[in-house]
Order: C-alpha cells, then structure tokens, then sequence
C-alpha cells in the first residue's frame, strides 16, 4: 500500500493522545460508574437564539455555496468586532472564515510553514498542535513553558531556540492546558524577537472571553507594530457553547489573507451559509453564556486548588482563564501517564499531562466542565484515591 509522507508525519499524533478518554468513554458506554474529566465541552447547551437563528437561516434557503473567504455579513461583523476590541482597523480582507479553529490553524500553517522550516511552540502544547505543524511538513520545536514563571512563554527561552529554519511562533492565549494568560509586557518581548528574526506570530485565542476574575487578556493583535506578521484564530465553540457548529476563522494582513485564500478555497470553498448567518449573530450580540461558563470554571478551580492542597500532597496550578487546570501528581510516586490510567479504575478519568507535552510528565490536566454534584464526586474520588495507603502523599 503507498501512502504519502503525510501519513508518516502525522502517525501517532490522532486519536492516539487520547486513549485514557476513549477508554473512559467505552467503559461508560459499558455501565461503568465514571466521572469525565477530559476533554473540554461547555458546561451549557447553544444558545436557543444562536440555534433559532441557523434553523431560520436553513428553513429560508441559505444552503447554497458559499466563497472561500466567508460570508459577506459574517466578515463585516468580525472585521468590527476586532476593530472595536483590538483598538485598529480591520477590513473584511483582514478575514478568512473556516469551519472551526482547527481547520483555520491547518491552513494557516500551510501558509507559514514548509519542509525544511520550524515552528516555535510552547511546551506543554494543546494536542493538536504537532500535527497541524508537521502537516506542513515544518518541524516543532518545543519551547518549554515552566510552571515556575507561570507556564507563560518567556523571551530568553524562545530566542534561544530560534534558528536559521524559524518560520513561526505559535501562540495560545490563554493557554490551553495550563489557563495562562500572555501579559502586554510578555507580547512585547515575542514581539521584538519575531521582528528581530523575521518570524510570523500565530495566536490562538479561542479561551479570550473565559477570562477569571481580574485577569486581562491581550492579544499581539492590539500591537500596530506587529500587524504585518500577527495572524489570530478563533471560533464560536468555547465562547458561545458552540463546538458541534465547527465555526471559527483567521485575522490577519490582508496580503496574507490573499494569499492564502486559495488554500481556503481548494480544501472546502467557503463554509455553509446558514452557520455563517447564525454566527454573525453571535459575533455581532456578544456570548449569552461566557460569563457564566467563566465564573463556573474559575470557582470549580478554586474549590480543586482548596481540597487538594488541603486533603492530599497533589499540587494545583490554578488556571486564569479556560475550562481546564492542571495537577501535579508526582506525589503520589506515579508519572501522569501511570496516575491517569490508575485513577481510571478509581472512577476518574483525567488527560495525562504527557498528551500536551514532555515538560507535562508529572501533569495531569483536569476538565472544569461538569457539573457542580459530579465534580464534588470526582475530588472525593481523587482524595481518596491519593490517601491510599500504599501512597507516597506527604
């Protein structure tokens, strides 16, 4: 059987990161008494206005083709949503809509990255990232983010990593999996390092409104300086409890989006026009839900942090925004992989750290996304599970 080299590149980098889930997942399925901890669903069901709108829009015929760069209303709506939250001008052509964050980031690289380049990512990284780089045919080099500063990218890591090959640096923020936000002062720093060496700065941010308490989120998009080599990526699915929609785009220099729009043409031309009219709406109203989701996740994380630096010698890095926190487990004398799998027979399914990672080996991350009831269930079984006798919990 011939394959391509794709294939190569991208063995291993699927489904495979999320095998404790989808053994977690059967087990259910089997009857089996689990509490999900995971992967990051919205704690609420869409919107019924954003629903109402898609169906109005499907029962009134926009089922036709679209373009390759988005719908007309979408892209005007996200040009001055940006304009307004980003404090400079956007136009349509600054858009590219795509079917969700994923397939945006896909793109993009293809449009950044080659055979023979490298991309600078943080470690730990969201799970997906290594793919979509090495889709490209672009190597990932890691740049390790330390829990000691905060798991926030800091500049002498990253400009000790940089080469010849650096095509790019791939940002999330707030960060998925350690909920860390990128400080102004922060953007600065990657900023002058990505204009000292020519690279693009490619930010994620789909966790921008689940924001915690007083922490701010800024984008490198804000920055004048950096509006030729910032492209951002974002989508309705955190933000407005809609992942199943696949609804997001890119924002970036209009050249780029010329560029880079037959890319966007030749994988899918255009998105469906009744999911791009019910996410104008979204875009244009703002998120009924994001407040909510935020004040949820940030006191379950609280509630975690108190219990298991009460109760147990696990250790809680507190997340400033996202539905996710990650716990240090290395007290129980068990890596991440072997604790996530050993909680699994104590009815608690986590992600080891390693799935995001090699600086996440004693890691694990834990969703906030259930409910109240059933993540009181989880921590019991938690504490639990790490004050059993045979552990090493100080």
């Amino acid at each position: 059987m011939r394959l391509t080299a794709i294939t190569e590149r991208l063995a291993g980098l699927g489904g495979g990161k999320w095998e404790v889930h989808l053994k977690a997942r059967a087990l259910a399925e089997a009857g089996a008494d689990l509490v999900e901890m995971t992967i990051g669903e919205p704690d609420v069901p869409t919107p019924q206005e954003l629903c109402d709108a898609a169906a109005l829009a499907l029962q009134s015929g926009r089922t036709g083709y679209s373009n390759g760069r988005g719908e007309a209303g979408l892209c005007a709506a996200l040009a001055e949503t940006y304009t307004e939250s980003r404090g400079r001008q956007f136009l349509p052509e600054n858009i590219l809509c795509f079917p969700g964050t994923q397939t945006a980031l896909f793109a993009v690289m293809q449009g950044l990255a080659e055979a023979g380049s490298e991309v600078l990512v943080g470690d730990p990284m969201y799970a997906t990232y290594e793919g979509v780089i090495r889709a490209s045919g672009a190597e990932p080099v890691p740049v390790p983010l330390r829990a000691e500063n905060g798991f926030r990218l800091q500049a002498d890591d990253l400009t000790a990593r940089v080469t010849p090959r650096s095509r790019a640096i791939l940002l999330t923020t707030p960060h998925n999996p350690t909920g860390a936000i990128l400080t102004a002062e922060d953007i600065g720093k990657i900023g002058k390092i990505a204009q000292q060496n020519d690279l693009w700065i490619i930010s994620d941010e789909v966790y921008e409104h689940l924001v915690f308490d007083d922490a701010n989120f800024v984008s490198p998009l804000s920055d004048p300086q950096l509006a030729d080599r910032v492209i951002a990526v974002s989508s309705i699915s955190k933000s407005h409890a809609a992942p199943g929609f696949r609804s997001g785009w890119c924002v970036g220099p209009a050249e780029f989006c010329a560029a880079l729009l037959p890319v966007s043409e030749t994988m899918l031309f255009g998105n469906q026009p009744f999911i791009a009219d019910m996410t104008e709406k979204a875009v244009r109203d703002g998120s009924s839900v994001a407040a909510g989701m935020a004040s949820r996740f940030a006191s379950r994380a609280l509630i975690l942090e108190h219990r298991l630096h009460a109760e147990t010698g696990l250790v809680v890095h507190r997340p400033e925004a996202g539905m996710f926190a990650l716990v240090n487990v290395s007290a129980c004398g068990m890596d991440g992989d072997t604790y996530a799998w050993d909680l699994l027979e104590h009815g608690v399914s986590v992600m080891p750290g390693s799935a995001f990672g090699e600086s996440l080996t004693d890691w694990v991350r834990v969703a906030l996304t259930i409910d109240d009831e059933r993540f009181a269930k989880a921590l019991d079984r938690i504490v639990a599970h790490a004050n059993l006798s045979d552990r090493n919990v100080a």
